[in-house]
């Protein structure tokens, strides 16, 4: 209460207490604002082969395709998530490449299994094989592997014969009649392969990188412009059936040992071996540079893990694979 004095009398006048806390009059209290909470992201699913986004992960389907003059243009290899380079007999080369986010229609030219196929294969589970015949003395060691037999032998309602090519470069497969024949295929897994931005440090600036076998020769070119290592054989470039020139985001040069195996051809030459298993040293190629990195696969059954020289994850740029499995000193077996 407050006293006023006005003319010598005191007059008592009530006045309320205010507060700073409280609300000015005819004014309701305001509640506090508060940001509103983002929603989370659920994280990216990316493809254990490719690291490209999917919905859905599908079986695998692996290929064994012809790799000289007489084979090419190739068709299905721009669908593929890995493509392997493999050494055979002569010195040539032959590719085994891998399907599960796309499956083109048809691939070919199909050609005969090797041993180093069947040492490869299981990392990827029990996936579907597809050649077109091996020699007698493998046929018991790809009855035992860990793969889906979808040759033409098990298989012959897949694969048909392509005007205008002479045999054998003429046999090619119908990749859904390929997994009618093999339901239980295993489906996409870890492979031991992570993608994701390139390492700070270590990559070389390269335009050009020249793998060699006794008997054949890759090279690839940057192409910034398409963001790919673009693919020459043998000086020529590596054209697609399905037009355009093959190419790749990463080249991985895989150095392996690689020795004579107890298989030969009919002319005695023999059939290398090529050991994915144990440890060794590496080259990614990707964005332009050139990483050196190593390699490990402990078990068959495991994938292959690639590091820096530091020991941290060697990051592939995202979309398809291919591993020139190679040699420091290439020699026929």
């Amino acid at each position: 209460m407050i006293m006023i004095w006005l003319t010598g009398a005191a007059v008592v006048v009530p006045v309320a207490a205010c507060s700073s806390n409280e609300p000015a009059p005819g004014k309701a209290p305001q509640a506090a604002t508060l940001a509103p909470e983002e929603p989370e992201q659920e994280p990216v699913k990316t493809h254990p082969f490719t690291g490209k986004p999917y919905e859905s992960l599908k079986p695998v389907v692996a290929v064994k395709i012809e790799n000289t003059a007489a084979g090419k243009p190739q068709l299905g290899l721009k669908s593929a998530d890995i493509v392997y380079v493999e050494q055979v007999e002569a010195g040539l080369t032959r590719l085994m490449a891998i399907f599960s986010s796309k499956l083109p229609p048809k691939v070919g030219p199909v050609r005969s299994a090797r041993i180093s196929d069947l040492h490869i294969a299981p990392q990827f589970g029990k996936p579907a094989f597809a050649y077109s015949g091996a020699q007698s003395k493998l046929l018991p060691y790809i009855a035992e592997a860990s793969l889906f037999d979808v040759g033409d032998t098990r298989n012959p309602g897949a694969y048909f014969r392509q005007p205008g090519r002479v045999a054998p470069y003429n046999l090619f497969a119908n990749t859904k009649q390929l997994l009618a024949k093999a339901p239980k295929a295993s489906k996409a897994k870890d492979v031991g392969f992570t993608f994701g931005d390139p390492p700070a440090e270590g990559g070389v600036d390269r335009a050009s990188y020249t793998v060699k076998w006794p008997a054949a020769r890759f090279t690839f070119r940057w192409s910034e412009a398409k963001k790919q290592w673009m693919i020459w054989q043998d000086g020529k470039k590596d054209i697609a059936a399905e037009g355009g020139q093959l190419g790749a985001p990463t080249v991985v040069v895989q150095y392996t040992k690689t020795e004579r195996s107890e298989f030969h051809d009919s002319n005695d030459s023999y059939t290398p071996l090529v050991h994915t298993t144990g440890k060794g040293s590496a080259i990614v190629l990707r964005d332009g540079k050139a990483y050196k990195a190593k390699w490990e696969r402990e078990s068959e059954d495991g994938g292959t893990t690639f590091t820096t020289e530091s020991g941290e994850p060697m990051n592939f740029a995202p979309g398809q694979v291919w591993v020139a499995l190679a040699s420091r000193k290439p020699v026929i077996p």
